[in-house]
């Protein structure tokens, strides 16, 4: 009876330490230390949350610059990425598939497909595009708008977030902001 109090008593004190005490003060740090990130990195125009600068949106419509593809159709809750093999036949068709809906969407894109338009990342959420993805879609946007081609331009080159320390990762440009920007705009 002695050892079952001995372990009933480091039992709940462990659930106080680990489920109540550890949760709360990190909760604590990080909304002191950082408050933007232990909000979702949320994004706010004109008072109202518009997204978080951590997870794609879809935007449709011709006016509007559109994310890289999902492979979880951006459902929050679905994070995944495609898990088809490059080779793959439903790989290759999924690829083709898109290529054509850039095409078609954006009637003056030439041969040269930016990739980041037609693949999706390994979440299925990435935020950012790169500044060709981006400047791909000028045309149809400027058509669409009346914004002009260098307007355009200019809005992504403003966007342009470089490589981390200068060296690690791609130049980018994040969507939803640059949507933000646009909306502005008009």
């Amino acid at each position: 009876m002695k050892s079952l109090m001995v372990a009933l008593r480091a039992s709940i004190i462990l659930l106080l330490l680990c489920g109540f005490a550890y949760p709360l003060a990190t909760t604590g740090v990080a909304q002191v230390l950082f408050p933007k990130q232990a909000e979702g990195s949320l994004i706010k125009s004109n008072g109202k949350i518009e997204g978080s600068k951590l997870l794609a949106q879809e935007f449709k419509g011709p006016d509007w610059f559109h994310s890289r593809a999902s492979a979880a159709n951006y459902n929050p809750t679905a994070s995944a990425a495609t898990n088809a093999a490059v080779a793959s036949d439903e790989y290759v068709k999924a690829t083709k598939e898109k290529i054509n809906e850039i095409r078609k969407e954006n009637n003056d894109l030439g041969k040269n497909i930016p990739a980041d338009l037609v693949t999706t990342s390994g979440s299925g959420f990435d935020p950012d595009l790169s500044p060709e993805g981006a400047k791909a879609q000028v045309p149809r946007i400027s058509k669409a708008t009346g914004i002009s081609q260098k307007q355009l331009v200019s809005l992504i080159n403003k966007h342009t977030i470089g490589r981390q320390l200068g060296i690690f990762g791609e130049p980018r440009v994040n969507v939803l902001e640059l949507n933000i920007a646009l909306k502005n705009l008009k």
